[in-house]
């Protein structure tokens, strides 16, 4: 978190358009999740996702003549990073937005570092817990009551809702530390692993959706506005924006790919308002921007001094944030 990828000598007409590209994409996949729970049941729409997105990751694989990894401890640690990384917290955001606004399941999705950080601090060992850290994530967290409105008394569907959506925050923030302790650094390119993740998150899904959400809905029988969320889900959301991501951290470093974060909250209002005419109360944004400010001063972004890490050790560092999108 507090290094940076080595960026080649790049001007900002080279990776912004792919920069934005991301935050499109992302903080509009809490729309096409909205859309898809409409008609299929989260855990479905989890499978359909992650199938369209390793399928793209596949073709990309071979058209590259790259290979998926071919070490067993890595498929091993897969397992509990597919499982948190991918497949847990993309059913709670599903399950979260048959209650809730897309829009609030963007910001929970931005205050992930608040939790993330402590544990890598804490448990996984990978990170420093200095005083400003500290005093980003007590801010972070204040705006997370900013954000639930605490005052007003939260309950209901609502706070369940809100509670999915947090519980898929946390699934990210154990699978992010975890995977940066046992997975970063290991053979194989960021695509190859990515793929290889989603795969395992997708043997895991077939196991789990007709057991727990029964059998599947005919395809049939989905209206294209859903058919296209799913594939849109997946095939930009997890193939086409890794390898956009992958572009603009070999372009302008790690840190500079990482601040998209900032912006998917502020596109996923924009089209939650517009497009599924959502409505906000005052103090939802408000808190959402105290969450950022949180997340900033924790890492660092204010007082961030320079240093360099290999550009193959940072993109494999950030996988399952690049995975992280609702």
């Amino acid at each position: 978190m507090e290094n940076r990828t080595a960026p080649d000598t790049s001007g900002v007409r080279a990776w912004l358009p792919g920069f934005l590209a991301l935050a499109a994409i992302w903080g509009t996949s809490f729309l096409f999740i909205k859309v898809g729970v409409r008609e299929l049941p989260p855990l479905w729409l989890t499978f359909g996702r992650v199938a369209a997105g390793a399928l793209t990751l596949l073709v990309i694989l071979a058209l590259t003549r790259d290979r998926l990894p071919r070490d067993a401890r890595l498929w091993a640690h897969l397992i509990v990073v597919a499982a948190l990384g991918v497949a847990l917290p993309f059913t709670f955001f599903g399950y979260g937005e048959q209650r809730v606004s897309s829009v609030l399941a963007g910001i929970w999705n931005a205050a992930t570092p608040l939790v993330a950080l402590p544990l890598a601090a804490l448990v996984f060992r990978t990170e420093l817990f200095t005083r400003r850290r500290a005093a980003g994530i007590g801010i972070g967290f204040a705006g997370v009551l900013v954000v639930l409105g605490v005052w007003r008394g939260v309950g209901g569907t609502e706070l369940t809702g809100q509670l999915l959506c947090f519980a898929a925050a946390m699934c990210y923030a154990v699978a992010i530390p975890y995977q940066k302790k046992f997975v970063a650094g290991r053979a194989g390119s960021g695509v190859s692993i990515a793929a290889a993740q989603l795969l395992v998150a997708l043997a895991q899904l077939a196991v789990a959706a007709p057991l727990i959400a029964g059998a599947p809905p005919r395809p049939a029988g989905l209206s294209a506005d859903v058919v296209l969320s799913v594939l849109a889900l997946g095939a930009l959301g997890t193939g086409l924006a890794f390898v956009l991501n992958f572009r603009v951290i070999r372009l302008a470093g790690a840190s500079t790919s990482a601040s998209v974060t900032y912006l998917m909250p502020l596109v996923a209002t924009v089209v939650g308002v517009t497009v599924l005419g959502e409505h906000l109360r005052w103090y939802q944004p408000v808190g959402a921007l105290i969450v950022l400010a949180g997340v900033a001063i924790s890492q660092g972004v204010f007082s961030r001094r320079k240093s360099v890490v290999p550009a193959d050790s940072a993109t494999a560092r950030d996988l399952t944030t690049t995975l992280k999108s609702g």
